[in-house]
């Protein structure tokens, strides 16, 4: 197919669950290449399977869309409020020869019914060779029917529906941008349904049918639907129109190479940012699950994205979706965005968890992008805002049980951290070398390592063993909260 303008792409979800991994990916790489070609992305919800959609997640897949940053230009498109266009594409079918009426039973054409799924490996391994695998031709008595038969089963007032009349001989062709020109025997074609007997349309039929209607020019999605493809060649051209070029991306599987499912962890986006994951890190991570650049980079901001972006980088082979990775781009990218672009997220974060206080919005917003800047470099989630870094937001924070068994032994801290507080207490200017010195001194008078007091100070203002350079901490907490907390923690101390 020749593409005279600018591509129009889309990505059609079916709310029939969330919004999953391997979706999600496919919708990043249909927006992308929109934004790249200043094409066209359009959003269409499939939801004419009436027995398994559940209408109350189109509003999670639309949520989790946005989450990503996956703006669209047109939509959502409901395909429930299209039915009359299918319909009559199907008698257009019908009139033009290239569809009949089917008297079977609805249970003797469900398999051809839906879209085709192929096995993760199989469908790439297929699609690699240049075969398209085919389930052999579902022979259907009623397009043989004289019309006399005909009439008699009209006669009868059977339910119908509509299948279409796939050509005996020869081959359908299709251009695949990412495994090529690819081919097939319409003997291998069965005579697929496009109209249920209760009107309602087959994948196959909605699918081309919109397409058609929204001029796409390039269908970007997963490998496991290359079985789909001639037969949608097919309908294309037997409803006057040249199909789009396709392009069939790599599946998704777990660490076992079986395709990503919930045994193998959370699968839906929803999840991941429940967890505690930067869209920016999750869509970095998603991209490079079977496209690359080129060369060796891996970190990517969204104007990076869309120039490098190309359907020649796209791998043929099924990418693996590694957890480990993925956390490991969110500490990257908690650590490298601009301190700006990150307060929104903490602030939600603290928000959800009950810690949040106006004011660091605005009279206290400069302490608050200072402490935030502060945590970063040790999170790797932005729950650990709420949890780990707890203390510098709230003063109900517990003891971690292992830091205070490892820095709070010696029967001595009591008393120290008793004469500590009262030195800060004391001090005249709040900074960095008036509290280490404070500290120093008072270890030096009592013949002991600075450490000492270092690590059992730092669990009573925070509560955990591991955080920010204690010097540091005591200027984010300031004055008031560190002599106040240092007493707080002398009953729970060993006593001499």
């Amino acid at each position: 197919m020749t593409i005279s303008g600018k591509p129009r792409v889309r990505f059609a979800p079916s709310p029939t669950g969330y919004l999953h991994v391997g979706g999600a990916r496919t919708a990043l790489f249909n927006w992308l290449y929109a934004r790249r070609e200043g094409g066209v992305f359009i959003l269409r919800v499939e939801d004419t399977d009436a027995e398994r959609n559940r209408p109350e997640l189109v509003e999670g897949i639309l949520a989790s869309l946005k989450w990503l940053g996956l703006d669209w230009d047109e939509g959502p498109f409901f395909q429930s409020q299209r039915m009359e266009m299918y319909r009559a594409a199907a008698q257009r079918l019908l009139e033009s020869g290239h569809g009949y009426y089917c008297y079977c039973a609805a249970s003797s054409y469900a398999g051809a019914d839906a879209a085709q799924h192929e096995d993760a490996d199989a469908a790439t391994d297929h699609a690699a060779s240049g075969e398209v695998k085919q389930k052999r031709r579902a022979a259907c008595p009623c397009r043989n029917l004289t019309a006399e038969e005909r009439a008699e089963k009209e006669q009868q007032e059977l339910p119908k529906a509509i299948r279409f009349a796939a050509p005996h001989t020869g081959t359908t062709k299709f251009e695949d941008a990412v495994f090529g020109s690819r081919e097939v025997e319409n003997a291998e074609i069965e005579d697929f349904v496009l109209l249920r007997s209760n009107g309602a349309p087959t994948y196959q039929l909605g699918v081309v049918v919109d397409d058609i209607d929204m001029r796409i020019t390039h269908v970007m999605r997963g490998a496991d639907h290359l079985s789909n493809t001639p037969k949608q060649a097919l309908l294309y051209r037997a409803l006057g129109a040249e199909p789009p070029i396709f392009a069939h991306v790599p599946l998704i599987l777990g660490p076992d190479r079986t395709r990503l499912s919930k045994r193998h962890g959370a699968t839906s986006v929803e999840s991941y940012e429940v967890e505690g994951f930067l869209p920016e890190a999750f869509r970095n991570f998603l991209v490079l699950l079977g496209w690359s650049p080129g060369d060796d980079t891996e970190m990517f901001d969204t104007a990076a994205l869309i120039e490098k972006f190309s359907l020649s980088g796209v791998s043929r082979t099924n990418a693996v979706f590694d957890r480990a990775k993925l956390e490991w781009f969110n500490a990257q990218y908690l650590q490298k965005l601009p301190i700006d672009a990150l307060l929104p997220y903490i602030e939600k974060e603290l928000r959800r968890s009950g810690l949040w206080k106006e004011a660091w919005a605005s009279t206290q917003k400069e302490w608050f992008a200072h402490t935030v800047d502060l945590l970063r470099p040790r999170t790797r989630f932005l729950k650990d805002f709420s949890t780990w870094g707890r203390a510098f937001f709230a003063e109900d924070f517990e003891y971690e049980a292992a830091a205070k068994d490892k820095f709070w032994k010696d029967p001595r801290l009591g008393e120290l951290l008793g004469k500590l507080a009262d030195g800060y207490a004391g001090l005249a200017e709040w900074n960095h070398d008036n509290c280490e010195k404070v500290l120093r001194d008072l270890a030096a008078a009592e013949g002991l390592k600075a450490g000492l007091l270092i690590n059992a100070t730092r669990v009573a203002i925070v509560g955990v063993a591991v955080a920010p350079a204690l010097f540091e901490t005591m200027l984010a907490l300031g004055k008031d909260r560190v002599v106040s907390r240092l007493r707080r923690a002398l009953p729970e101390l060993p006593k001499a």
